[in-house]
Parts: C-alpha cells; sequence; structure tokens
C-alpha cells in the first residue's frame, strides 16, 4: 500500500460496531483485502490523529446473489479491521 486513503475503505456503521466503540473504545473498519495490520495501523494514527492500542482484522466473504433467473452471482469479499484505541476517540456519526 502506497497512500494512506487507499487503506481505509470506509467506517463500518452497525449497532454491533456502535457498540463496542462505546464499551470498548474498538472502531470497526471497512480496508483494503491486501492491507496488513501495521498499515492500517499508520494509516488510523495518521488520518484521525488518534493512538492505536492493537488491530485485529477478518475476511468477510460476500453473499450470493440472484442475477436474472437462473445465474446466481456473489458479490465481492472484503475485509474487516477492528482497532482498538489505547488514546483518543473517532466518532463518524458527529461529521455527518
Amino acid at each position: 500500500m502506497k497512500d494512506l486513503y487507499d487503506v481505509i475503505k470506509s467506517p463500518c456503521l452497525t449497532e454491533k460496531s456502535n457498540l463496542l466503540q462505546e464499551v470498548q473504545g474498538t472502531v470497526v473498519l471497512k480496508v483494503d483485502p491486501r492491507a496488513n495490520k501495521y498499515e492500517i495501523k499508520q494509516a488510523v494514527e495518521s488520518l484521525f490523529n488518534v493512538k492505536v492500542g492493537h488491530v485485529r482484522t477478518t475476511k468477510v466473504l460476500g453473499k450470493k446473489r440472484r442475477v436474472g433467473i437462473k445465474s446466481v452471482g456473489r458479490t465481492n469479499d472484503w475485509k474487516k479491521a477492528y482497532v482498538t484505541l489505547s488514546e483518543g476517540t473517532i466518532n463518524f456519526l458527529e461529521e455527518l
């Protein structure tokens, strides 16, 4: 990864992610599937001016979707990162 803006795709705004952020200070992000934990940590620290404790990642498989009557397609696979902050907070809903 060369650009920090290519590593982080978007925040994952769900009820579970909001609960994790309130209780544990963990932010859930959709990231590039090729990004590793070190690159994710660097991108979050520099873009949001926070201190990252640790990063956990998981790959999410795409869902099957019907395309027409006979054929079945799939949505793209993507990667999710659980970023635990040691200092600072990130509030995505405040900026909207």
